[in-house]
């Protein structure tokens, strides 16, 4: 599934710009550049994947679109989605938030999201 590789490649590259540029010190990152970088890499990783199962709608979607949407189908991802959100996209993408731990959670809720992805993508192909 090609949609969930490019999903999982936006993750690991926030990892990868946390890791080698944002300098972890005591568990907070130093740099808020790359923090930002990471944190709106991610988040677009999350909207690759849920673009894959979501009905079409143009190019450019709003969160509360997302949201509706979610709240269909699984309250769950629904709660992951809300919290990659303001994690990633506003506290780490626009805001720089340095706090590792937080980060942590944000990027954990978006690989639940892509393997929930990959779960139904998997189960439409049967």
């Amino acid at each position: 599934m090609e949609v969930i590789n490019e999903a999982k490649r936006y993750i690991d590259n926030a990892r990868v710009f946390l890791r080698d540029n944002a300098r972890k010190e005591n568990g907070v990152y130093q740099d808020t550049k790359y923090v930002k970088i990471a944190g709106h890499t991610a988040y677009s990783g999350v909207l690759i994947a849920l673009d894959a199962v979501l009905p079409e709608k143009g190019s450019r979607k709003s969160v509360e679109w997302y949201q509706k949407e979610l709240s269909a189908i699984d309250k769950r991802v629904l709660s992951s989605f809300l919290n990659t959100y303001h994690i990633l996209h506003i506290g780490m993408g626009y805001d720089g938030a340095p706090n590792a731990k937080t980060a942590n959670i944000g990027l954990q809720d978006a690989e639940r999201i892509i393997h929930w992805v990959e779960n139904r993508l998997e189960k439409k192909k049967r």
